[in-house]
């Protein structure tokens, strides 16, 4: 999995290591379905401080196309966990959608017999 990270902030961009490693942990099991994500860490409103960290991940996927989550905290770590946890959730519903519209097959009908009594 190609892993892209974005950020203008210099706080934001120390987290590189970090959001890669989480990124690949938290994507572990549906690797196979993304072969690229995104993160990207934005301060909302500057140094003022508050719930302003926002990360954004995009999930680049063959079969489900793009899944996007961003989320909101007061602190990166925290915008990044969350953000990633809900991209999964949605990812795997994505997912087992698609799964179950290829279980379901047509059922036949059983032939009726008809017995004389």
């Amino acid at each position: 999995m190609q892993v892209l990270f974005e950020s203008r902030d210099p706080d934001g961009a120390q987290q590189r290591t970090v959001a890669e490693q989480r990124v690949r942990f938290v994507m572990r099991r549906l690797s196979w379905l993304v072969p690229r994500a995104r993160v990207q860490l934005t301060d909302v409103n500057g140094p003022r401080g508050g719930v302003d960290k926002r990360c954004q991940v995009e999930l680049k996927t063959d079969q489900a196309g793009t899944v996007v989550i961003t989320a909101l905290a007061r602190d990166w770590r925290t915008a990044l966990d969350q953000a990633l946890s809900r991209a999964a959730r949605a990812l795997r519903r994505v997912w087992q959608r698609g799964q179950r519209h290829q279980r379901t097959a047509p059922r036949l009908a059983r032939p009726v017999t008809h017995q004389d009594s």
